[in-house]
């Protein structure tokens, strides 16, 4: 889902104020985010990224993490340079790389495969600071708390989606604890031609790779046979049976989510040019269609 991001004088003029700029400064908008405003900026230094955003405890979202993330994602491999950073604004290297589409994904499928796996066993060394675990079970918990409270017009669904939290949940098998990117929009993924790399790490903590697996493929809509391919090439073999039914719940898991993230942002954001209603009845589609595959395939259990 793509905003589009206009410049305001308010925002050029925030943006030239930043003390890291070399010489004369060109602004343009970039479109893409569903919760901050980017903006490209060149200067005599090169490209960079201009990422406005501010805490989002409603999301479990805290700049500080995110701004710690971000270096060391650096660090390891994964991420762009961050070239400076102050309350509210961080500025990164400017890659030039194409971002993906959830056609993109699904071809190189194998590649997001390794670059996962890869992050998820370097990160841990990276991260710094106290350890912040995402578990997408205890954020739809969450998120429905808040959409009480709130007034959400989906509040007459919670139970419903409560209780499938509960079911997935119950379908997930032990995996290790890896470090999670936790937010894989076909978006955060770019390739430079020569390698992909990650961005946007918001969300980013110690969690199950499921998540990320799911994530990745579902948000992508990949088909059953390109997902079990993914699987794959991430655990260097065929998954299991165990893996496949603990895949398949993750992946309705993660379309709840962000199907739940989009009401909860109907409520707290307001990004330019971001229809959250029409992102939420996107989501809810998806997940109607992943659930009945889930179901069909693994059944539904006994009350």
């Amino acid at each position: 889902m793509e905003g589009h991001v206009e410049l305001s004088r308010a925002v050029e003029d925030r943006i030239r104020a930043l003390p890291c700029w070399r010489g004369r400064i060109d602004i343009a908008p970039l479109k893409g985010g569903i919760s901050n405003e980017s903006y490209r900026v060149d200067d005599g230094a090169g490209r960079h990224v201009v990422r406005f955003g501010q805490d989002y405890p409603f999301h479990h979202v805290f700049r500080e993490r995110e701004l710690m993330t971000a270096r060391a994602a650096h660090a390891a491999g994964f991420g762009p340079e961050v070239r400076y950073a102050e309350p509210g604004v961080m500025v990164s290297a400017f890659l030039g790389a194409k971002t993906f589409a959830a056609q993109d994904v699904a071809a190189e499928r194998r590649r997001v495969a390794d670059l996962l796996r890869r992050f998820h066993r370097q990160m841990p060394a990276a991260v710094s600071g106290a350890a912040f675990l995402f578990w997408p079970f205890h954020v739809v918990r969450d998120y429905a708390r808040t959409l009480t409270a709130g007034g959400s017009r989906m509040v007459p669904c919670l139970p419903d989606y409560l209780a499938l939290a509960e079911e997935l949940e119950a379908a997930q098998m032990p995996l290790p604890i890896v470090f999670g990117h936790n937010d894989l929009l076909p978006a955060n993924l770019l390739d430079d031609g020569e390698r992909l790399w990650l961005i946007d790490f918001e969300y980013a903590g110690f969690s199950t790779a499921m998540f990320d697996l799911a994530g990745a493929t579902s948000n992508a809509g990949l088909s059953p046979e390109e997902a079990e391919d993914f699987l794959d090439a991430y655990f260097g073999g065929a998954p299991s049976p165990a893996i496949r039914r603990s895949h398949a719940a993750m992946q309705c898991a993660s379309l709840l989510r962000e199907a739940m993230w989009s009401m909860v942002s109907e409520l707290h954001l307001a990004a330019p040019g971001i229809d959250y209603v029409g992102y939420t009845a996107e989501n809810l589609e998806r997940l109607d269609k992943a659930l009945d595959h889930y179901r069909t395939t693994y059944g539904k259990p006994a009350k």
